[in-house]
């Protein structure tokens, strides 16, 4: 019996003495933290968490030294196994009151708006917890309005650089039109030109003596003569016969 309370004696004082090695780093790691030297009281707090990794306040005091730190990411999931484990309405509303500022920082508003709803359910009567999620609450709806706005702006200014497309686009077919109708009236005036040209070559050539060509009048008179001739010709062939012509004389011997 004797050796028993020896043996209940000796854990006692080892358990004592982590508890109190757990304590001096978390002491540390307060006035460190106190004078703004996160990095240097996160080290502290989790000498105090390897003496007692059950330890609420060496786990809590880290998350709050890696907040400072801005390491959002880390602090999230400290508070987060904090509050899941912690049977302490208290701890838990802590937790999760820390928990929502992280997640508000990490701009995560649906998620901060959740933590700070679960830590009210512990304590309700938390003005700080109130105000949090209140302006969790109103940065989302800002920013809800500002995305729809933006899908707005998108929209028009998408609907804006169509009409300008389109008009773009008449306005070159416009273009196009006028100078098909431009190369049209040039080719028509050139063909009336070549026509007037031509006509005037023509009605020049016209008056123009042509030596191989006979006139009307020319070729009737010519005509006449060749009749006269012809004329002229018969009657001589006529009186010839008439007067007969001298035979061969033939003696009588």
């Amino acid at each position: 019996m004797k050796q028993f309370i020896i043996v209940i004696y000796i854990l006692l004082q080892g358990s004592l003495l982590f508890a109190q090695k757990e304590k001096k780093y978390i002491h540390k790691g307060n006035q460190l933290y106190q004078e703004k030297k996160y990095a240097e009281a996160e080290a502290s707090y989790r000498q105090s968490v390897d003496k007692s990794k059950a330890s609420v306040e060496g786990n809590f005091n880290l998350g709050d030294a890696l907040y400072k730190q801005k390491k959002f990411d880390n602090a999230v999931q400290k508070f987060t196994d904090i509050a899941s484990s912690s049977n302490d309405k208290a701890v838990k509303a802590k937790a999760y009151h820390n928990l929502g500022n992280s997640l508000l920082e990490s701009k995560k508003l649906e998620e901060s708006i959740e933590a700070y709803k679960k830590s009210l359910m512990s304590n309700p009567k938390d003005d700080e917890t109130r105000y949090n999620l209140a302006y969790a609450q109103e940065k989302l709806k800002q920013q809800q309005n500002k995305d729809k706005n933006k899908d707005k702006n998108k929209k028009d200014q998408d609907k804006k650089d169509k009409d300008k497309q389109d008009k773009d686009k008449d306005q070159n077919k416009d273009n196009k039109d006028q100078q098909n109708k431009d190369k049209d009236k040039q080719d028509k005036d050139k063909q009336d030109q070549d026509k007037k040209d031509q006509d005037k070559k023509d009605q020049q050539d016209g008056q123009q003596p042509q030596p191989d060509k006979l006139s009307k009048e020319d070729a009737e008179r010519m005509l006449e003569a060749l009749k006269n001739e012809e004329k002229n010709t018969q009657d001589k062939l006529k009186n010839k016969k008439a007067k007969g012509v001298k035979g061969r004389i033939v003696k009588d011997w």
